[in-house]
């Protein structure tokens, strides 16, 4: 590995050479945007007409300060125009663009769109995927996605995203993704960024990027990709926000509320958004296990019935300072806790070679507890001069505490007469704490011929203490301490640096390579078992891209880069938790980062329609492993690491504007997969080709209605040691719009045909073992809004952070 990235560094230094010779034909055009009240207007649309046939020439998009730069290769007669939501369209007089010519138009300012909402009957929907050389660009804004919906289901909704019934994010076929607000990753672990973005809605985001191979900017971590979300800004000076009250019911009532308010007085910005949400659903599921004796095959027939529900409120409050146009420093503050728990009632058959009676088992286990937490971030950004150099600084600090209690009742008996049936009880006491703490700087710097230079550093550095205490008790006796209790201490360091330079190898071939080098510095402590774990390593993560401009109406981008995905630091801790009698968790002290190597090559027709393929190889990929005692006729099931994965896939975009109101975006994907590992004494060697579909309608109507339909369906698949068969779904929803677009009424209906069933058996070595889930998700969500503003224009800057450590608490 060290050769390999010897050489992968000497090609980049190499081509860092070559870059010298970049083009140096390219025109620059440059301004900055601002609103009536000289304030920037950010995320304008900036675009370059030929005056002739109103074709687009080249585009761009004004950045948080209201710049826009726009380079080009072309010649043609065109003009400028400007376009953002809420201004009317700015039109610049014609004028020549030539290769190799400069011209900064200044301050342009927009003037306020005057046009009301009634005058309306029919609203043309807006474009809803823009293609990006490194990146997808999702439009929430808007839409009907945006009403009656929260964040996790707009993901689940953008190009090659797959979300699954428990929330995790899966992308093009993998797992191991980062999620991001503002460019910033969000800190959680999967459980709590899952009820994170439930509770977040819709309505607050303006766009999805989805980004499938970061460049060295990112941190390494997350294998799988990208996702970052992009929240509007605030248009209105004074008071601006939102007040939604809401209930979804699928066999269980769920309310959701919120509030979300923005004031902005002299040079000080501020937010604040509360949100009450709560997680309940039924969990249908059916388990049959066979095991193999010397006597014949033992059955066993479990039906379970877990009953979830969670209780989540948060706020995320900052506040903003503008020092001076320049510099601007702020702070950001999240807190959270989630309180609730399952009961799982199971009832087991029991077959047992050469007897005629069965074997039952009934257990209920009951699961309550609490996870509090703390978020703040300092942050500074500022422009250093009128050329674009930049730097930004964060500073963060967290605190998690978890404890939760559970207790696993147990009833055992044979044959028909339940009456003389034993008992026994496990409890389960689990107390985490976690402490994070990074800092991070990144500074840009424009270079000559149009190069960008961006450089950074990181470090982070967690503590965290879990204490798992387990104790039995047989019939009415009293509970003894159980072995398998375990104190881990875990302390984490990583510093990080990067490096990464944009420009042109020739007019129509631009370029972006970069490398960055992480430190890792681990300390697994088991102080029950009195045994430690320390790893120290240091990894390059180079990575390049390149666009080709092959003609105006076509392009190519080639992207390669090489990731990280560390472990979560529970799985690290050498514990064992009950599910029930038969089947157990464990930890693995032993589990080992995953690397993977990623290679895309995107096509792009018109800017809109994106033909994808795909290739990632996996080094210690995480996957869950079974192991299935025989004779004990029990199930374990623990993350370890496969030697290697590939992942070939190809995906394709196809947007159709059916009329001016009725848009649709279709989606179609196809993954190979291949997973070969040594486990215990057998070897796993296995590959399918699998299928994922999705098309999304949505219509905008007369009368302040809009209608959202969407189909999905996932193929056949391999996932480690398991097969799942294919399943599809579909959800629609409507809204309707009052008082003036303030109040917005919405109806989302949610697996509409009762269809979203998971199948799945794992079929390997000895085990022998079938499974069928139905999670609830049939039901309904009525969602109501209102929105309130007063005042002028303005923005409301935020942050929510700079480290990827707190994706891995769960």
């Amino acid at each position: 590995m060290k050769t390999a990235n010897l050489i992968f560094l000497s090609f980049l230094f190499y081509l860092m050479g070559l870059s010298t010779l970049a083009a140096k034909d390219i025109s620059k055009l440059s301004g900055k945007i601002v609103d009536q009240n000289g304030e920037a207007v950010p995320f304008a649309n900036v675009a370059l007409i030929e005056s002739n046939n109103g074709g687009l020439v080249d585009g761009a998009v004004s950045d948080e300060e209201g710049i826009f730069f726009i380079e080009s290769v072309k010649s043609a007669t065109v003009k400028l125009v400007i376009s953002s939501i809420g201004y009317t369209t700015y039109s610049s007089e014609t004028f020549e663009l030539v290769p190799g010519m400069t011209k900064d138009f200044g301050v342009v300012k927009l003037e306020d769109e005057m046009t009301g909402l009634d005058e309306v009957t029919v609203q043309s929907s807006r474009p809803e995927i823009i293609i990006e050389p490194d990146k997808t660009i999702v439009n929430v804004e808007g839409t009907v996605m945006a009403e009656g919906s929260n964040t996790l289901d707009v993901i689940g909704r953008s190009p090659g995203v797959y979300v699954d019934q428990d929330g995790n994010i899966n992308l093009n076929g993998r797992t191991g993704v980062t999620v991001m607000i503002n460019d910033r990753p969000t800190y959680m672990s999967s459980t709590d960024l899952a009820n994170y973005l439930r509770s977040m809605p819709a309505e607050n985001i303006k766009s999805i990027e989805v980004i499938n191979n970061p460049s060295a900017r990112f941190d390494a971590e997350g294998a799988a990709g990208v996702i970052n979300i992009v929240l509007k800004k605030s248009t209105v000076d004074g008071v601006f926000g939102n007040i939604q009250l809401g209930n979804q019911y699928n066999g269980l009532n769920a309310p959701l509320a919120g509030a979300t308010i923005n004031v902005k007085k002299g040079k000080w910005s501020t937010n604040a958004n509360l949100n009450y949400n709560e997680i309940a659903n039924y969990n249908d599921l059916d388990i049959i296990r066979n095991f193999e004796l010397e006597e014949g095959t033992s059955k066993f027939t479990q039906d379970s019935r877990i009953k979830t529900r969670f209780r989540t409120p948060n706020f995320t409050g900052s506040a903003n300072y503008e020092i001076n146009p320049n510099h601007n420093l702020g702070i950001n503050l999240q807190a959270s806790r989630s309180t609730g728990g399952s009961n799982n009632n199971s009832f087991t058959e029991i077959s047992i070679p050469g007897e005629s009676e069965f074997n039952y088992l009934n257990s209920r286990n009951d699961d309550n507890g609490t996870r509090d937490r703390i978020f703040g971030n300092l942050h500074y950004d500022g422009k250093l001069d009128t050329l674009g150099t930049k730097i930004a600084a964060d500073l963060d600090y967290t605190i998690m505490k978890s404890n939760s209690e559970s207790l696993l009742s147990n009833e055992y008996w044979t044959g028909v007469d339940q009456s003389s049936f034993t008992t026994d009880q496990i409890l389960t006491l689990n107390d985490m704490y976690y402490t994070i703490m990074t800092a991070k700087v990144d500074f840009t710097k424009p270079l000559k011929n149009g190069k960008i230079l961006e450089t950074g550093l990181k470090g982070s550095w967690v503590e965290s203490d879990n204490n798992l205490d387990l104790s039995r008790a047989i019939e009415e006796g009293p509970f003894e301490p159980d072995p398998n209790s375990n104190q881990f201490i875990y302390s984490e360091n990583v510093l990080a640096a990067y490096a990464s330079l944009k420009g042109a190898f020739s007019p129509k071939v631009n370029y972006q390579f970069g490398l960055r080098g992480e430190y890792s510095d681990i300390l697994g402590n088991s102080v029950t078992l009195e045994q430690q774990n320390k790893q120290q390593y240091f990894n390059l993560f180079p990575s390049f891209f390149v666009q080709h401009q092959v003609s105006e109406k076509y392009q190519i981008i080639y992207n390669l880069n090489r990731r990280i995905t560390r472990p979560n630091y529970r799985l690290l801790n050498p514990f064992i938790y009950y599910i029930d009698p038969l089947t157990s968790e464990t930890g693995n002290p032993n589990l080992r980062p995953q690397y993977s190597n990623n290679f895309e090559m995107n096509h792009v027709i018109n800017g809109a329609y994106q033909f994808t393929l795909g290739y990632s190889e996996t080094e210690d990929a995480f996957m869950q492993v079974f192991i299935q005692d025989q004779e004990a006729r029990t199930t374990t099931t623990f993350t370890g690491n496969f030697d290697k994965t590939r992942n070939i896939n190809f995906r394709g975009i196809v947007p159709v504007e059916i009329t001016k109101w009725w848009n649709a975006s279709n989606m179609v994907q196809v993954t190979y997969n291949r997973f070969k590992s040594q486990i215990g004494d057998d070897f796993l060697d296995t590959d399918q080709v699998s299928f994922m579909a999705r098309t999304q309608h949505n219509l905008t109507l007369p009368k302040g209605f809009k209608f959202e339909l969407v189909g999905m369906y996932v193929g056949p698949q391999i996932w480690g040691q398991g097969t799942i068969k294919g399943f599809a779904w579909v959800d629609a929803g409507v809204t309707k719009t009052l008082m003036k677009d303030k109040l917005t009424l919405s109806v989302n209906g949610t697996d509409l045909f009762r269809s979203q069933i998971i199948r799945a058996n794992v079929d390997f070595a000895d085990i022998n073992t079938g499974f069928r889930q139905y999670r609830s998700n049939q039901g309904v969500r009525f969602t109501l809004r209102w929105r309130f503003a007063q005042g002028e224009s303005f923005r409301v800057r935020s942050s929510t952070g700079s480290s990827e450590e707190r994706n891995r608490l769960d």
